[in-house]
Parts: C-alpha cells; sequence; structure tokens
C-alpha cells in the first residue's frame, strides 16, 4: 500500500473487552457498551490451559446471547480450540478467534469447521510469536476473516502495551489490505494513535473503557483515530 491508499481496509470495529465489566451485571453492561457505541464485544476464554485463569465458557456466551444480537468477539485463549468450535457456535458466539501457537498442520481442518458452523474466523498471536508465522491463514483459499495482534501477554487484564508489536501490524496491513487486524492490549487514549497508524482497525480495549466516567467519550476517540488513519493510508 502507498499513502494514502486506503482501497478494501476495513472499517473501525470498537471492541470493548467484557472482562473488565461487572460479571454480576454482564446483560446490562453489555447493553451498556452497545448504547455507548460500540462495535463488536470482545469475550475472553480462559480455561487453565495456554493461560493460567479461568474466565468463561460456552454457557455465558449462550446466556448473553439471550440478551443482545450483538457480534461477540469470541477469544479462545485454550489448547485443544477444535474442541470448542460446535459449544461456541451452539451458544451464539459471532466470531472465534484461536492462538496460532496450539495449532500445526490442522489449522485448515479448524478454520474449515469454524466457517461452517457460521462464525467469522480468526488467529492469535502472541507477543514472542513472529508475524510471519500465520501468512499461510491468511493466503491459503480457506482463510481467516481476522488476524489479533496481542500487544500484551494474553491471560491477564491490566498490562501495559508494548509498541513493538505494531511492527507486526503494519506488516500485516500492507500486505494483506482487505483484513480485519485486531489489537488487544493496553489500549486506550494514550496508545490508539500509534495502533491506529500502525493499521489496526479492530480495537479491544477493557479498563480503558470500563475505567472512565465517559466510556462513550472514549469509545468515539479510538473511533476516530482509526478513522483518519485510515483516512491517511499507512
Amino acid at each position: 500500500m502507498t499513502m494514502g491508499d486506503t482501497t478494501n481496509v476495513p472499517s473501525a470495529r470498537i471492541a470493548p473487552s467484557m472482562l473488565s465489566s461487572d460479571f454480576a451485571n454482564l446483560a446490562s453492561e453489555a447493553k451498556r457498551m452497545l448504547e455507548c457505541g460500540a462495535d463488536w464485544l470482545h469475550m475472553d476464554i480462559m480455561v487453565c490451559h495456554f493461560v493460567p485463569n479461568l474466565t468463561i465458557g460456552a454457557p455465558v456466551i449462550q446466556s448473553l446471547r439471550k440478551h443482545t444480537d450483538a457480534f461477540l468477539d469470541c477469544h479462545l485463549m485454550v489448547t485443544n480450540p477444535s474442541d470448542y468450535v460446535a459449544p461456541f457456535a451452539q451458544a451464539g458466539a459471532s466470531g472465534f478467534t484461536f492462538h496460532i501457537e496450539v495449532v500445526k498442520d490442522e489449522w485448515k481442518d479448524l478454520l474449515k469447521s469454524i466457517k461452517s458452523a457460521g462464525m467469522q474466523a480468526g488467529v492469535a498471536l502472541r507477543p514472542g510469536t513472529s508475524v510471519e508465522q500465520i501468512f499461510p491463514l491468511v493466503e491459503g483459499e480457506e482463510h481467516v476473516d481476522m488476524v489479533l495482534v496481542m500487544t500484551v501477554e494474553p491471560g491477564f487484564g491490566g498490562q501495559k502495551f508494548i509498541p513493538e508489536m505494531m511492527t507486526k501490524v503494519n506488516i500485516l496491513r500492507k500486505k494483506f489490505p482487505w483484513l480485519h487486524i485486531e489489537v488487544d492490549g493496553g489500549l486506550g487514549p494514550s496508545t490508539i494513535e500509534e495502533a491506529a497508524k500502525a493499521g489496526a482497525n479492530c480495537i479491544v480495549a477493557g479498563s480503558s473503557v470500563f475505567g472512565s466516567q465517559d466510556p462513550a467519550g472514549v469509545i468515539s476517540l479510538l473511533r476516530s483515530k482509526v478513522q483518519d488513519a485510515t483516512m491517511r493510508g499507512f
């Protein structure tokens, strides 16, 4: 892509991370975020393997789906993602993002099963993983719809943004201009410009949104920075 070339670049998607919400009031928190302008709701799935934490599973997605028709962007931090495709599809997940670190040659079958189940397919990579590892998953006939570049180590909220990860984002945007590129970890008003300039269009933000006195204002700011960067080109 050349400067000013925004051909096929997808529009901004702001996805508050529900990991930072009040889990006792998940449905009302989801409604509040959508009223504040959120496009997606980001759901962090941790089951004590791949990452040590335990958060939510398919039953919670199923319960939340009864209260919203929003895009539920599910990031599965698990070692056996194929086991979760059917349960999450049945629960009402909209997107299913797995980690490149836990799949080998079976990723083609995994992608087929995700898409056949009616979900958007995404692949995530943690900070220590090279971006080149996911190229085959984007270039193939059966390809992912989104790449999630983790800008912190997965598993814990509230971590500090790792700016070096923006090199991965920029490489992906230049190579695959049509691709949804998501960033997750430490995103907020102080870091969004760097992420947007690199080419990220899907922004996951947790504490910066839920901890704000004006979450709608934060969401609006995140969106405007992505839109401005897209207009200028990368």
